[in-house]
């Protein structure tokens, strides 16, 4: 005895239902439920409902596309974070000045309200339809799948698609608050031999005041694109000579050193020393560690007196050899070495963002060598530090995902089930709640992964602590133990901030530009009204600098206004004016970015600043 979906919800008054949950598996409301079966519906405010009705809405947009250039074929239209995509070749160009008329066209499919129908077909018969209706893309997905069967959706008779679904009742179920965003290039299943689509990108919500939220977002985000910011603020460049690679200018590199200076004392008093290795490394080395198997497409390679030489993609054979060097007791262990690496990796050109996605980087790195008994100890004391870094840096919220084995990867089932379920522990007795991330391990081991929340509601994975059994014993790292006999160390690998490239720019985007007076390349600007206050003003310049502060002197016959104007755009902290009356009294006028000013003594001036600049430090504060 079953009924269908529909049935079962307008019996239990379930009038909102969008789709199901049978048995822990997502189904159409016109799937049937069999007696014994545990269902829950989904409605609007499920965690489920966005993404179905996302991907609804692709199937719309794929068929407005179909209905105004019936010659387009379609590809994949997956749902992503805030919305979803779907990949087109099309003879037509879309462009930004089509998406009115698409959107309207999906409107009026919406207003149509066609019942969405799922049929399960065999590939045989699937491959006949899409063949028939000259859709090649959908020829070659139907036939990558390992399965005799296939499902179709379709609309009214007029449009299908292959998908697994689930999907909404109708066309009419899909709200009306989306909207088309952008458009771009993409290669047929990535790969670039193949033909270049058209990648229209949407978003989609269930009310109008969501949609626009999430616009508002999106505005405020350009705002505080790194990028942008950056070219405001004077703090580095990239170019095309050198993809993926930061030209960093004096300012830039000022609040880069800073940042990584502060790291630096904090791991230092923690119990870390720091060691670097070298960039060029022998293959061999890469070919022990497995690296070279399974990392090597990654890998910039140079060549030498008839040897191949890897630019290192990541530190952690070079620490191995540091430990290597000299007997290590179990005495000796846990030993914190941190390495700031810089490491190269090839990543594809399409994908290089900023300095958010590079191929030059600086991880902020370290690799703990520890006894089996000294895991739970250090994965707590991490988490300590990693808190502590983060709320200083002025993030209070973070998340934890624990990522386990990939398919790509080094050693037994056996090693892996061992470092996962030593990694949990370690992560329960810490404190930690997690969700998990399936598959996205390292190669050589399970990891859990830190993600901060920025002021945009944005999150950003940056932390990482990795378990290791293999890399150790891959390179006859030992220790003496308490028995007199040689031990491979567990090697955990751990960042904080994750690489100090990136970090910059979520720093510069979470502070829109705005960094706490400690981080701001520049800290005050002493300007003067006219040339006739120059000699006070270099005499307040000098006693800043004394101090260590980072002050600029503005001495130019430029007005005022300008001056003001210029460094606010720079987002420089404070700037101090001086004129007439300051002069006279032996005052300085303070000015903040949004107006705000006071009238300060050189020496209240001084003591605000030197109090508002001290880096921060929790344990020194508390």
């Amino acid at each position: 005895m079953s009924i269908t979906g529909f049935e079962a919800a307008k019996k239990q008054g379930q009038k909102k239902a969008l789709a199901m949950i049978i048995d822990g598996v997502q189904r159409d409301l016109s799937a049937e439920i069999q007696d014994d079966a545990e269902v829950e519906f989904i409605t609007s405010n499920h965690p489920a409902a966005l993404e179905i009705m996302r991907h609804t809405t692709a199937h719309v947009m794929a068929q407005a596309i179909k209905t105004l250039w019936p010659n387009a074929k379609i590809a994949i239209g997956p749902t992503i974070d805030d919305g979803f995509y779907y990949d087109i070749s099309c003879e037509h160009q879309i462009t930004p000045s089509d998406f009115e008329k698409i959107e309207q066209t999906m409107r009026s499919i919406i207003a149509a309200n066609h019942k969405i129908v799922r049929e399960d077909v065999s590939k045989e018969k699937a491959l006949e339809l899409f063949g028939s209706l000259d859709e090649p893309f959908k020829v070659e997905l139907i036939n990558s799948i390992d399965s005799a069967m296939v499902s179709l959706y379709w609309h009214d008779d007029k449009f299908v698609d292959l998908c697994r679904g689930p999907h909404l009742p109708s066309t009419g179920s899909v709200p009306k608050h989306f909207k088309l965003m952008k458009i771009a290039g993409a290669y047929w299943r990535g790969d670039s031999s193949r033909e270049m689509l058209q990648r229209i990108y949407a978003t989609a919500w269930f009310t109008a005041e969501e949609l626009q939220q999430y616009l508002h977002l999106l505005e405020e985000a350009e705002k505080r694109d790194h990028r942008r910011l950056a070219k405001e603020m004077d703090l580095f460049h990239m170019q095309e000579e050198s993809p993926g690679c930061i030209f960093w200018h004096p300012r830039g590199w000022t609040m880069y050193n800073l940042l990584k200076n502060y790291v630096s004392e904090r791991i230092k008093e923690d119990g870390y020393v720091e060691v670097c290795t070298p960039q060029l490394v022998d293959r061999s080395l890469w070919e022990a560690s497995g690296h070279w198997e399974k990392y090597r497409e990654n890998m910039f390679i140079a060549e030498s007196e008839n040897r191949i030489l890897a630019v290192k993609p990541m530190n952690c054979p070079g620490a191995v050899q540091i430990f290597k060097y000299g007997i290590k007791s179990y005495r000796d262990l846990p030993l914190r070495m941190a390495e700031f690496g810089y490491c190269h990796r090839n990543e594809p050109s399409g994908s290089l963002y900023g300095t958010m996605r590079v191929r030059g980087f600086t991880q902020d790195d370290a690799h703990i060598f520890c006894t089996p008994d000294q895991l739970t100890a250090e994965t707590k004391k991490f988490c300590q530090l990693l808190g502590r870094i983060y709320k200083e840096l002025g993030f209070e919220q973070f998340s934890v995902k624990f990522s386990d084995r990939p398919e790509k990867r080094c050693g037994s089932d056996e090693v892996w089930d061992l470092a996962e379920s030593m990694l949990q522990q370690a992560a329960k007795e810490a404190g930690l709640e997690y969700s998990y991330n399936k598959g996205e391990g390292a190669f050589y081991g399970p990891k859990l992964e830190f993600v901060l929340r920025d002021k945009l509601g944005r999150e950003w994975q940056c932390g990482t602590l990795q378990v290791d059994f293999q890399m150790p014993e891959k390179l006859d790292a030992t220790y003496i133990g308490e028995d007199g006999n040689k031990h491979h160390p567990i090697m955990l690998h751990r960042a904080v901030l994750g690489s100090l490239e990136r970090f910059v720019g979520i720093m510069l985007e979470h502070y829109a530009g705005h960094l706490p007076l400690w981080l701001a390349p520049v800290q005050i600007v002493v300007a003067t009204i006219s040339q006739d206050y120059n000699d006070y003003a270099q005499e307040v310049h000098g006693l800043l600098a004394k101090h260590n502060l980072r002050a600029n002197l503005d001495l130019r016959s430029e007005k005022i206004s300008y001056k003001i104007r210029e460094h606010t755009l720079k987002k420089v902290p404070y700037i101090a004016i001086i004129g007439a009356k300051e002069q006279s009294e032996g005052l300085v006028t303070l000015r903040r970015p949004n107006g705000e000013q006071w009238s300060f003594t050189r020496e209240q001036l001084l003591d605000k600043l030197c109090t508002e600049g001290r880096v921060p430090n929790i344990l020194n504060n508390s």
